[in-house]
């Protein structure tokens, strides 16, 4: 009886043993596993997002050009009196007239597009050309007679409140390309003495990926970059940093993430600073796994991959290790970043659609 005792005790404490060591290599090779199948559907989402029409246009636009509406206000209204622009005033349907373009400069876009119909919402229609290229707007070119209109903005939603300095604006749209559904834009930003600066904006295209951006800036900087497809995070990055008496008032990294499908990395607060950056995958630490942040830059308020200043190194428990740019891929790293510039500044919907609604609101002035 005793022996037989002795003998289940040993055989318990192997398969323990087994076990443990059976979980640790199991842990290994689902981190490895896990990151290479993620990051590889990562890339072949974005392959299919940058080769949209949609992803053409959203980048192509000339951001240096903009003709924005929250830029021309700021620059040249100097009242303190909050004034508003909705969709109710700006309803119709607007079409790029290319027998109405003057042969002289003019800055005003209603010189250029004539309201042919009356509409519950607002419709602008235009040549894609002119999109790719908005300072072209303004200028007259005999060739433009030539362009059909099949670019068109659909605006459901409109309102842009403001005085100096001080803004409230959102918008929704859906855009037509060619006959072609390519996606619904959404964009939300704000600007206050008590809030600070807000931004969100978010696309959805017609395959059925969504890409969403939202920014703050104020007491504290909160940033986010998300990328997915029906309701499956494929790619999403996380920063948050409070402004700190100790650094003169300057903002201190509070807590990252960076989700790419399963695998998770996180770093939070400790008990006097940041913990070690810690890896999970599917929501189970990888105990014997290391994460390093490399900053590029240590000056910037919001430090990210997606903002080219963060770079992140994984080594495995087999000593191996590789960065996030290596397993993503340079090309894969640089349309993600692409991306998330546009809908950072949305050029490509504000350069026209909300410089149309400054003039009309203009001309009824």
């Amino acid at each position: 009886m005793k022996t037989t005792k002795i003998y289940f005790a040993i055989t318990a404490l192997s398969l323990m043993t087994w076990s443990c060591s059976n979980k640790n290599e199991l842990s290994q090779s689902t981190l490895q596993s896990s990151l290479s199948s993620n990051t590889q559907s990562l890339t072949s989402a974005m392959n299919e997002i940058s080769s949209s029409t949609a992803y053409q246009v959203l980048t192509n636009a000339d951001g240096a050009t903009t003709l924005g509406a929250m830029k021309v206000s700021a620059e040249n209204t100097s009242t303190l009196a909050l004034d508003s622009i909705s969709l109710s005033d700006i309803t119709g349907v607007y079409d790029f007239n290319k027998s109405k373009s003057s042969k002289k400069w003019n800055p005003s876009l209603l010189n250029f597009f004539t309201k042919t119909a009356d509409s519950t919402i607002m419709l602008v229609r235009l040549p894609a050309e002119k999109v790719r290229n908005p300072r072209t707007l303004l200028t007259y070119n005999a060739a433009d007679s030539a362009l059909t209109n099949n670019y068109i903005f659909s605006l459901t939603d409109y309102k842009y409140r403001f005085n100096y300095n001080l803004w409230d604006y959102h918008m929704a749209s859906t855009i037509n390309i060619k006959g072609v559904e390519a996606g619904a834009l959404n964009i939300q930003s704000s600007n206050s003495k008590s809030k600070g600066y807000q931004f969100g904006s978010g696309f959805a295209f017609a395959n059925g990926f969504e890409a969403k951006c939202v920014y703050k800036r104020g007491d504290s900087v909160v940033s986010i970059y998300s990328i997915s497809k029906e309701s499956k995070v494929l790619y999403e990055e996380k920063f948050t940093a409070i402004k700190s008496s100790a650094m003169g008032g300057k903002h201190k990294e509070k807590e990252y993430s960076l989700t790419i499908g399963d695998v998770q990395i996180t770093r939070k607060p400790g008990m006097n600073s940041l913990d070690s950056a810690k890896v999970y995958v599917a929501g189970v630490l990888q105990s014997k796994s290391k994460v390093e942040m490399v900053d590029q830059q240590t000056d910037s308020v919001e430090t990210s991959i997606t903002n080219h200043k963060r770079e992140l190194k994984i080594t495995f428990d087999d000593g191996t290790s590789a960065t996030v740019t290596q397993l993503l891929g340079n090309a894969t790293l640089e349309n993600i970043r692409t991306l998330f510039v546009s809908l950072r500044q949305t050029y490509f919907a504000t350069s026209i659609v909300d410089k149309i609604a400054w003039d009309i609101y203009r001309a009824k002035k």
